[in-house]
């Protein structure tokens, strides 16, 4: 009786399958499924790079290492969710909490539409046109929003529209560990 030789081919297919079924596996125990990793937390704030929008200078690294906790909140005008969060973030600035805003690559004119639409609550805002910023930040697309201690440095990074369950559950908490 001859021997037979187990083709490579035959065995490949299910150990691909065993691995991939391990890593979906893992992936399902993960503290939180839906949070993007950010590389800029304990870091502090990167440098800015952007211009004014509307009147009144824009915001500068100086106001980010400012004593006190701060936002800072990634949108644009052609953003759906950005219009979403929004009357949490008047809530936030009702309740005294600086929010700076960084319009990512937007047209101007549209941008402050936006916000003479829906209300202003920024404390100052910038333009990042070519989203030189944003790229820096670790931005993934807006809105975005950072809390930032008094030292500069950032405490949390969340991605996506803030809700009352993510203000209250996230945001909230890390404003006051950020104090």
């Amino acid at each position: 009786m001859a021997k037979r030789k187990i083709n490579i081919l035959m065995i490949l297919p299910p150990l691909l399958f065993l691995g991939l079924a391990a890593l979906f596996f893992v992936g399902m125990w993960r503290d939180d499924p839906d949070g993007l990793p950010s590389t800029r937390v304990g870091q502090a704030a990167p440098a800015l790079t952007v211009t004014q929008l509307g009147e009144g200078a824009p915001f500068d690294n100086a106001a980010l290492n400012a004593p006190g906790v701060k936002l800072v909140n990634f949108w644009a005008s052609w953003c759906a969710p950005c219009r979403a969060e929004h009357a949490s973030l008047e809530t936030m600035q009702n309740e005294g909490v600086v929010i700076y805003g960084i319009n990512y690559k937007d047209e101007p004119a549209n941008a402050l539409g936006f916000l003479e639409e829906l209300g202003n609550p920024y404390a100052a805002i910038a333009a990042d046109g070519e989203g030189r910023t944003a790229l820096e930040w670790g931005v993934y697309g807006v809105p975005e929003t950072y809390v930032i201690d008094g030292n500069g440095k950032i405490v949390l990074r969340f991605a996506g529209p803030i809700t009352q369950q993510i203000l209250n559950n996230r945001i909230r908490p890390a404003i006051e560990s950020a104090r």
